[in-house]
């Protein structure tokens, strides 16, 4: 479950905690609603349409109350009068190591990168190794040593931990789930709730690589290439952005990929999101595969970019900002959001309109 948030509130009196129960129940026998499907398939994983109804439908349905929120990144916490961050992910990407990373630093700027898009500092994380029966110790500590640097160069410390080891037969050969904690940077209030009709849709780089260069790594239909994954730490570009007073909104763009975060846009903030589609940075590699295998770059995943709601007027500011930092060579503006419709709309280069829809089946399986 990748938004995972879960904020804690004290109960004030015994009429708000009535009122909270209330609430509850008609929010959870609304949500019981959404989720009519009766076997769990990939594309329930998919960041799409169907992992939200089955968040929405069944978890938030058993676990929600009024302060759930299952479309942020992290938890917002306040602990003896400090803002705290709090967010949790798993990792299931085969294979284990692919050109630009691996799965223990992709566990690390996975959960830490969900930090600092919600305007975080991350400072530890917990560790879950789910072990499966014949791995390879050298692969084991080649995965571990590369997560351990990816934690340092980032600041954070792995403060706790657990492993498991399942038969042989029973895992993808390891699995990874990690827990992040987080100080609130300075900046504006981030959220939903704070797009504004004319703001401007920014991403910080090329979209793709990361889903395009896993599949390549599988070397399936007898592809192969040397495309490096975009997994990293966006700290660096989160910092650099929570600089601008007009910032409204951040993600980073994973399972689902640019589209389905334009969706997530759409549906919380009940505006349209209007994008340029000569605008959006994709690598000439990344396209062609698409193009031959039927993929919508996208709907696939990247683990070192960010997209990100401004005010229209520092827009341009911003993305020079992010163009003087390497992970920010590409950004560009990328649309706009538009109150008068309700839809996610591509506008291409022959100069037509089409409705983007929402991913429904799972393009990439196991690419995080």
């Amino acid at each position: 479950m990748r938004r995972n948030t879960l904020r804690y509130c004290a109960l004030q009196s015994n009429s708000w905690q009535y009122e909270s129960i209330s609430k509850t129940n008609e929010w959870n026998n609304n949500m019981a609603k959404t989720l009519t499907d009766t076997h769990i398939s990939l594309a329930h994983g998919n960041g799409g349409r169907y992992m939200r109804e089955l968040i929405e439908g069944l978890f938030a349905m058993h676990l929600g109350n009024p302060t759930l929120d299952t479309q942020a990144d992290a938890a917002s916490l306040t602990l003896d009068s400090t803002d705290l961050l709090f967010t949790t992910d798993g990792f299931t990407v085969q294979p284990l190591e692919f050109p630009g990373g691996d799965i223990g630093s992709l566990a690390v700027h996975g959960t830490t990168n969900d930090l600092a898009v919600a305007g975080g500092l991350p400072r530890y994380l917990s560790l879950n190794a789910f072990i499966e029966e014949g791995l390879e110790i050298a692969v084991l500590d080649r995965v571990i040593a590369s997560l351990a640097r990816a934690a340092n160069e980032i600041g954070v410390q792995v403060a706790a931990g657990d492993t498991k080891v399942v038969r042989r037969g029973e895992g993808g050969g390891l699995y990874l789930a990690t827990t992040g904690i987080g100080t609130r940077l300075p900046g504006p209030k981030l959220g939903f709730d704070q797009i504004r009709d004319g703001d401007a849709l920014i991403v910080s780089g090329p979209v793709g690589d990361h889903g395009i260069a896993v599949m390549l790594a599988r070397e399936q239909f007898g592809l192969h290439g040397d495309l490096r994954s975009d997994a990293a730490s966006v700290l660096p570009l989160t910092r650099a952005l929570l600089g601008f007073s007009g910032l409204r909104f951040m993600r980073d763009p994973t399972r689902g990929g640019l589209a389905t975060v334009c969706h997530e846009i759409q549906r919380a903030s009940h505006s349209g999101v209007h994008l340029q589609q000569a605008q959006i940075p994709i690598r000439d590699t990344v396209q062609s595969v698409c193009d031959m295998l039927g993929y919508d770059p996208l709907f696939l995943a990247c683990e070192g970019r960010v997209v990100a709601v401004i005010a229209a007027d520092q827009a341009k500011a911003a993305v020079q900002v992010l163009h003087s930092l390497p992970q920010g060579e590409g950004a560009a503006v990328i649309g706009h959001i538009d109150r008068t419709t309700q839809h996610v709309v591509m506008h291409t280069e022959l100069g037509g309109q089409r409705i983007l829809e929402e991913l429904e089946d799972d393009p990439l399986p196991r690419i995080c």
